[in-house]
């Protein structure tokens, strides 16, 4: 599947893929694979980055400027609602949506309108970070992929400052490497420091920790 975002809740893995006329959002049991709903976008829209908030799912488009929230239960449309720019990636803390637009820039959204709050510039070691894909919120932080490359970086939300950057190279063989796209998906399982990885067109997903290196 082409990755473009992943979310975890209660045993549960939520996933959004794109491509015109492909882009589908699904859901699937954690431990067994086993699909129990699945829906997919009209043709005109290239489905981003998901994030649950509530009973609710949002879901984001690529050059489209639509978000579509969704009812959890059934994928059930409820509205749509139009945005400036791209969408990417999208996560949430309890009371604010995070969102990507493939720049060094995260914006603020209010969970229930997706109205725009403000946003934070991302840097590290006082250069701006690009490029910002998929993300997942977890703890305090901002996790981010940085498109076309192996790097995931944990981004303080009220700075936009680096805290940490994970080098997710090597999980996939060379061969299969190769033939995959790049690393898109992370989503917390739940368990302290865990996450699960994947990647566009990735043949399987990995459950990891990140340790700081001594």
């Amino acid at each position: 599947m082409f990755t473009q975002g992943l979310e975890i809740d209660a045993g549960t893995l939520y996933e959004s893929t794109g491509k015109r006329g492909e882009s589908v959002l699904r859901v699937m049991s954690l431990t067994t694979g086993e699909e129990s709903a699945r829906i997919r976008l009209p043709d005109r829209f290239f489905g981003e980055g998901i994030t649950l908030t509530g009973d609710r799912i949002w879901q984001l488009t690529w050059t489209s400027g639509t978000a579509i929230l969704r009812d959890r239960a059934g994928l059930r449309e409820i509205r749509r609602v139009d945005y400036e720019g791209e969408g990417w990636g999208l996560c949430s803390f309890s009371d604010e949506l995070v969102m990507s637009d493939g720049s060094d820039e995260l914006t603020f959204r209010d969970p229930a309108s997706f109205a725009e709050r403000g946003g934070v510039s991302v840097r590290l070691d006082g250069d701006p970070v690009t490029d910002l894909n998929e993300l997942e919120c977890a703890g305090d932080s901002v996790w981010a992929n940085v498109w076309r490359t192996d790097l995931i970086v944990r981004i303080d939300p009220e700075s936009g400052q680096v805290t940490a950057v994970v080098d997710a190279s090597g999980l996939l063989p060379e061969q299969r490497a190769e033939r995959a796209g790049v690393l898109n998906g992370i989503a917390a399982t739940g368990e302290p420091g865990e996450f699960l990885l994947t990647g566009k067109n990735w043949p399987s997903m990995f459950r990891v920790r990140f340790v700081p290196v001594r």
